[in-house]
Formats: C-alpha cells, sequence, structure tokens
C-alpha cells in the first residue's frame, strides 16, 4: 500500500511533533493571559482586511476547528476583543472583528508566543530545514483548500 517508509515517518513526524510543540506553546501563551486558540483566530482577524473576516472565512483560515470558531469568537467578544459585526450585503452571515483591544493583547503576547516558537520549533532546524519544511507542507496546504472537500 505504501511504497515509501520515509513519507510514512514525515507524516508520523509531524503529528507527534505538533503534539509535543503545542502543548509548550499553549504553557507560554497561558502566562500571558491568551489562550492559543485565543491567538490563533485574533492573528488571523488582524491580518485580515479591514481587520475583519465573515465567520465563515475565519472558520477556513484559522488553525482552531471549524466547529470550535463560533466558541472562541463568543469567548473574545465577552473578553471585549472581536466585535460581531452584521454583514450589511448578507443577513445570513455576519462578521468577526478584531478590537483596539484585542489588537493590543495580541501585540502583547506576540513576542511570547515567537520565542516559545523559537524555543520548541525553530531552534533545532536549519534554515535551509526550514525552508524546505515550508514549502513541502505549503504544497500539501495548497492542494488540500484548493480541491473539493473530504
Amino acid at each position: 500500500m505504501f511504497e515509501n517508509d520515509d513519507k510514512i515517518a514525515a507524516w508520523a513526524a509531524l503529528l507527534r511533533t505538533h503534539a509535543a510543540v503545542l502543548p509548550r506553546l499553549e504553557k507560554a501563551l497561558g502566562r500571558a493571559g491568551l489562550p492559543i486558540t485565543w491567538y490563533d483566530v485574533l492573528l488571523v482577524l488582524n491580518a485580515a482586511p479591514q481587520r475583519r473576516l465573515r465567520m465563515t472565512d475565519l472558520g477556513h483560515q484559522a488553525t482552531v476547528s471549524r466547529e470550535r470558531v463560533s466558541r472562541v469568537v463568543g469567548e473574545l467578544e465577552r473578553e471585549g476583543l472581536v466585535e460581531r459585526q452584521a454583514n450589511p450585503d448578507d443577513r445570513r452571515s455576519a462578521f468577526a472583528a478584531v478590537t483596539p483591544e484585542g489588537r493590543k493583547r495580541l501585540r502583547a503576547a506576540a513576542p511570547v508566543y515567537l520565542a516559545a516558537v523559537e524555543e520548541h520549533f525553530l531552534s533545532y532546524l536549519s534554515d535551509r530545514e526550514a525552508k524546505v519544511i515550508a514549502t513541502a507542507l505549503g504544497r500539501v496546504l495548497g492542494a488540500e483548500e484548493s480541491g473539493p472537500p473530504g
């Protein structure tokens, strides 16, 4: 079935690395006062045009599961970090927009997050290795995001 053990090893290493590194990032961000799911959603919204996205688009771009996006946005909304805005072009959808307070908290947590990524992931890779990983995973992601679901 599988003709290349190295490819299966790459998949297994990706899964195990994610499982090992993510809790460390969560712990670092927790000390900065932001759960990693909040950081992820704030980061995506902050990078979006007008710092807002339709909820469905946010669900496609955030790394938090699509099922959890609405719950995370609700939590962020209660904290004043995100606000929902009506979509004047489509009453069935709404925008999630990062607030000034949300941007402030994101900026405060960013150095903590980046230091944790450096310590627990990037410090183990050469520049060449990082480029190879980014290129390979970018190709997989591009193909999966552009193809039919499932």
